[in-house]
């Protein structure tokens, strides 16, 4: 009877902790879609997009460091002993991700841009393989598949799309900053709280986003124009503000909790919904009415997250499974 009492107290905190980890999941990707709705009007405003990075990460940096100083609680430690965890978040995850994807973007169009940087899941799952010796099953490369082919038709990639080889080398380079974060946020053998991960990586993230900017590798210009979204007229702070709130503080530290609750390789797929809620932010702020095969995208994205998870469970109990963390 104790037994059974235990195994039910087990699974159902298991199961609290994978309901949390995936609201976690979907609000992180929710806040990060809305971004590319919110730039763009900025950008027809005459903000140029490293503009719009440095001041979103910024204010977000600003809103999350109390919050990490408070979850430190004078364990100054921790930082010495994880700088280089922190810098490469901050640098690799959070500047470089971003300044890369900008970059590609100035060499071909956003959607090819996004597919190659959205592949970052297929590369957390190889990471996972070769580091930990966790090797996906058959119904997990399965739902990799289905989550990529319904990357593609949201992004109406079908009618085909220039590329170019400078535009596709930032887009992989964004790519790896993407695959960085997963898997830095889901690793809690380091012992940061989220928090901290959070706004130690932003802070960094802001400094070397502001180098670039001196050294001239990031253009930055900014303008007070009013903007325009789904015909109502705002001043040029409020999506600036917003950007640095939701798409930024509140997207990075849900992000990290649902690492921390998925692993990295789940929370990759689960976040390929910001591409699904970029497209639905771009509808309701913009009047961009999603087409029929974007919405088929984004069920096939769903049911491949689902799939996922469904492999992830039949190969819980592998003896790789069973000696490595899943977020490692």
């Amino acid at each position: 009877m104790t037994t059974l009492t235990h195994d039910e107290t087990t699974r159902a905190a298991a199961g609290s902790r994978l309901a949390a980890g995936l609201g976690f999941a979907v609000l992180s990707a929710t806040s990060f879609g809305m971004s590319g709705a919110l730039a763009s009007q900025l950008l027809r405003a005459g903000w140029s997009a490293g503009a719009i990075v440095l001041v979103r990460v910024g204010l977000a940096a600003l809103v999350v460091a109390p919050f990490g100083l408070a979850a430190l609680r004078g364990r100054w430690h921790l930082l010495r002993r994880n700088a280089v965890v922190i810098g490469v978040y901050g640098a690799l995850a959070v500047a470089g991700a971003q300044f890369c994807y900008f970059s590609a973007v100035q060499h071909m169009q956003v959607g090819p841009a996004l597919l190659i940087e959205y592949t970052a899941p297929a590369a957390v799952v190889v990471w996972l393989w070769l580091r930990h010796g966790q090797r996906p099953g058959a119904i997990t490369l399965f739902g990799a598949g289905l989550a990529a082919l319904g990357l593609v038709l949201v992004l109406d990639l079908v009618t085909g799309a220039d590329l170019s080889v400078p535009g596709v080398v930032w887009a992989l380079a964004a790519m790896v900053g993407a695959a960085t974060y997963f898997v830095i946020s889901a690793d809690e053998d380091n012992g940061l709280p989220p928090m901290v991960l959070a706004a130690g990586g932003l802070v960094v993230g802001t400094l070397v986003l502001g180098l670039l900017g001196l050294v001239g590798l990031l253009p930055m210009r900014a303008t007070t124009s009013s903007v325009v979204y789904a015909g109502t007229t705002v001043v040029w702070w409020v999506p600036l503000l917003v950007l640095g709130v939701v798409t930024a503080a509140v997207a990075y530290t849900s992000g990290i909790a649902a690492g921390r609750r998925l692993g990295s390789r789940l929370a990759s797929f689960v976040a390929l919904l910001e591409v699904v809620a970029g497209v639905l932010f771009a509808w309701l702020l913009l009047d961009e009415l999603p087409r029929p095969v974007q919405l088929l995208g984004g069920l096939l994205i769903l049911a491949g997250v689902v799939f996922v998870k469904l492999g992830e469970r039949d190969t819980a109990g592998s003896p790789a499974a069973a000696t490595a963390r899943p977020g490692a």
